[in-house]
């Protein structure tokens, strides 16, 4: 297997088959917070994979001169640095979706993905591999915060990006908007009936049960 092809699995696995949140469940807070509609879900979604490539780059540049007693702060450092200079370009030039987006982009820095994959990936990797690998799980984490956040503004709203989709029974149309697609509760339940599709589509993905249910005893003829 040549490095080209190495390298386009590494980034494509974590799209759908090892997907970070709907396989390994990572990053799921901002999956429910920031997806009440698509602008904030693609901003948070952006700013964590260009977070996330830049670390896991910078990490492996380095990964032979970090102590191992210390390498995780070292992370933390980059990880909150990227973070910092992100936020910052948000309240420059995107001023609105930052208020929207909140605290939540300060919260990349504690972010399960962005540690983990520093942490199990980039710090025994080459500079390229961790990045295409880095990539990869931005990308599989955008597409379910995208997928979640169209959903919910779609049908909490009748909008896309702000522009109206559905016409509004108040304005002649045939559309209500379900008020509940706004809420915290329905992006949970839509990222379950997501992990719930595409484990029934590949069942390779659901564990293996921690026990066995006691069997039943036979009733005597």
């Amino acid at each position: 297997m040549g490095p080209k092809t190495e390298y386009w699995r590494v980034l494509t696995e974590p799209l759908v088959r090892q997907n970070p949140v709907t396989l390994q469940i990572l990053g799921i807070c901002s999956a429910l917070a920031v997806t009440t509609t698509l602008a904030t879900a693609f901003t948070m979604a952006a700013s964590l994979t260009v977070v996330l490539t830049l670390a896991a780059g910078l990490v492996s540049v380095i990964r032979h001169h970090i102590p191992d007693t210390i390498r995780l702060i070292v992370q933390i450092v980059i990880i909150a640095s990227l973070v910092i200079v992100i936020d910052q370009i948000l309240q420059a030039y995107f001023a609105e979706i930052s208020r929207a987006l909140s605290v939540y982009v300060g919260l990349i820095t504690t972010n399960c993905l962005v540690l983990g994959r520093t942490e199990a990936y980039a710090r025994h990797n080459r500079p390229v591999a961790a990045m295409v690998d880095a990539l990869g799980n931005g990308l599989g984490y955008s597409l379910v915060l995208i997928l979640i956040g169209g959903i919910r503004e779609l049908f909490g709203r009748g909008e896309l990006f702000g522009a109206r989709v559905l016409p509004l029974s108040e304005s002649g149309g045939w559309f209500t908007p379900l008020s509940l697609m706004l809420l915290a509760p329905s992006a949970f339940f839509l990222l379950g009936l997501l992990v719930w599709a595409i484990r029934s589509w590949r069942p390779e993905q659901v564990e293996a049960r921690e026990h066995e249910p006691p069997a039943r005893a036979k009733v005597a003829e």
